[in-house]
């Protein structure tokens, strides 16, 4: 019987069909010595390739610019730029003369630019390493021989499962969803930026798989379950029936979530909890507004920079803000500032730093950028002209970093008034509260914020000292460590205490499990991916907040974050059984049956 390969669940949903395996890395080159009567040609073939790639990347550029638009489409400038520019070129006919071959002297040239644009003070050079590897990647493969491959080849309809290492900016904004219908990832865990992505994008994932894209082969036909996170390479046919009729309860599953979706999110004993939807790109905000979302409780603008040569520019927010806002007519949208950095680096191109969760980002950046920081806040007082718009600060630790971004969000604002612009003054200015700092020391930051919102992804990275884009320690990843609800709770009754409103917008909300011990922890604000919306929904509709809060304070006397799980199953057993989505986000060994030697 044919052996799962067994990653983690990033992104609901079953597909079958055949592996498009993608290898995008710099492939080894060995050291070739041609003759002297072999320079021209070589040198000849080297400018073939130049300009077959060239050729390649203006037809990528196209199709980026048609099913992604211009502004995703425009990071491919600078790479046919890289191609032209004379130094770089003349430096590889250099190394040719001396008779080196064209791909060592290419591959040579290469690594000494990005080195030493990684290292340059210029920030404007530093910002084209991405680029720089890209090209390299591309280029080499060519004078090697080898197949150029990128998402974009396939044609539509292939319904197509990707396999790589990773998901680069540069790939992602690649990705056509008429060709590909599911990703797996060698990398990744469950809050890295690729399964966020696929998530948004409806595409079932799986990431953390560490060594798919050596197990699996073009073409192969697999199942992916990305409820699961599970891929079956080359199953037989009584499993794709078992998967099949899995994925027929399934869909049943979701009508029946989906029935409930304009249903009033009230606990049994009449408690209403406020449940908003996360959007990460602006497209997505029509199929949010209607997942039966009260509003936005995050929306995470730095995907409107990932994969790009160049910021975007004011006008450019503005209409993508603007967008979101009147999908959702009156009911609030909480949109947070640029949070760059951490697994979203590079950006701009912003070199890569060795520890770069506890380096340069979020908050960090936009306030040692205080331009690039003001053109966002005037983007965003412009929006809030539209409807209800609340700002939200990431990564926030101490009481200067709110009080310095309050003045620059005046400043912005005096600009506006200079230019007459049309803008709000009186945006609420909220925090995330994603540290310990800012979670024990939430009663300072209380008296000068509006609102806070618990980032829980990386307030359980934080407290537990696991970086959470790393799959060797995603089984240390546990958001239901006592410690991480300890915190959470000061967070919630220090802010109850100040009469603020607070949120949990981490991936904890929108499992079911958790969101049951978020209510009973105090939250009374969830905001979810908008597929989650009706299953948290149906949690909410399923339980009373007294047996909730019995339960949160049975959890938080528990030593470990097992026993905290046990607590939590064995409170919602009696209001759903062993239903199965509640599941989802916590597998059981028992789901990975039907695969038989899962080789977990």
């Amino acid at each position: 019987m044919p052996r799962a390969i067994v990653g983690l669940p990033a992104s609901p949903g079953i597909v079958v069909g055949p592996v498009h395996l993608l290898r995008w890395e710099v492939p080894q080159v060995r050291q070739r010595i041609i003759a002297d009567e072999q320079v021209g040609p070589e040198i000849a073939r080297f400018e073939d390739v130049v300009a077959r790639a060239r050729t390649r990347l203006g037809q990528i550029r196209d199709r980026v610019s048609a099913h992604a638009g211009e502004e995703e489409a425009a990071i491919f400038d600078v790479q046919l730029a890289m191609l032209d520019d004379v130094e770089l070129l003349d430096n590889v006919r250099a190394l040719i003369h001396q008779n080196l071959g064209a791909e060592k002297a290419f591959d040579l040239v290469m690594a000494d630019w990005r080195q030493s644009f990684a290292r340059h003070t210029h920030q404007m050079l530093r910002e084209r390493v991405a680029d720089l590897t890209d090209v390299h990647i591309r280029v080499l493969s060519m004078l090697l021989g080898l197949a150029d491959r990128d998402p974009v080849d396939l044609p539509k309809g292939s319904n197509a499962i990707l396999v790589t290492h990773d998901l680069t900016p540069s790939l992602t904004v690649q990705l056509d969803r008429d060709a590909i219908a599911a990703i797996a990832t060698d990398a990744g865990t469950r809050t890295s930026h690729v399964a966020i992505l696929a998530r948004s994008l409806g595409l079932p994932a799986v990431v953390g798989l560490r060594d798919a894209t050596t197990q699996l082969h073009p073409g192969d036909r697999v199942i992916l379950d990305g409820s699961l996170g599970v891929v079956v390479p080359n199953p037989t046919e009584a499993q794709i029936a078992a998967y099949a009729e899995r994925a027929v309860r399934d869909a049943s599953d979701d009508a029946a979530m989906r029935a409930i979706a304009s249903a009033e999110p009230v606990t049994l004993d009449g408690v209403r909890i406020i449940l908003r939807a996360n959007v990460d790109l602006p497209d997505e905000a029509a199929a949010a507004a209607g997942s039966g979302a009260e509003g936005v409780g995050l929306m995470r603008t730095e995907f409107l920079a990932v994969g790009r040569a160049t910021m975007p520019d004011e006008e450019e927010q503005f209409r993508a803000y603007q967008g979101v806002v009147c999908a959702f007519g009156n009911h609030p949208v909480v949109i947070r500032t640029f949070d760059v950095g951490g697994d979203k680096l590079p950006i701009r191109g912003y070199a890569s730093e060795a520890n770069p969760f506890l380096g340069w980002r979020a908050i960090r950046v936009c306030l040692d950028e205080p331009e690039l920081f003001k053109t966002q806040l005037r983007a965003l007082l412009r929006a809030a002209m539209f409807g209800d718009v609340r700002i939200m600060l990431p990564l926030i630790v101490t009481l200067d970093e709110v009080r310095a971004a309050r003045r620059l969000l005046r400043e912005a604002s005096d600009e506006l008034t200079a230019r007459g612009v049309e803008h709000r003054s009186d945006v609420p200015l909220g925090v995330m509260v994603e540290t310990p700092a800012a979670a024990i020391g939430a009663d300072i930051l209380a008296p000068e914020v509006a609102f806070f919102s618990i980032g829980t992804n990386d307030l359980v990275q934080y407290t537990l000292a696991v970086d959470r884009g790393n799959v060797n320690l995603a089984a240390r990843f546990t958001p239901l460590h006592p410690s991480v609800l300890r915190l959470i709770r000061r967070t919630v009754q220090a802010g109850t205490a100040a009469g603020l409103e607070v949120a949990v917008c981490g991936e904890m909300a929108s499992q079911p499990l958790m969101a049951f011990a978020l209510i009973g922890l105090g939250v009374r604000q969830l905001s979810v991916g908008a597929q989650s919306v009706a299953l948290v929904k149906r949690v909410i509709r399923g339980i009373s907040v007294d047996v909730a809060r019995a339960a949160a304070d049975s959890a938080m006397l528990a030593g470990t974050a097992e026993e905290v799980e046990q607590v939590l199953r064995g409170a919602v057993r009696s209001a759903f059984g062993d239903a199965p989505f509640l599941r989802y986000g916590l597998p059981v060994k028992g789901d990975l049956d039907m695969f038989g030697d899962a080789g977990a």
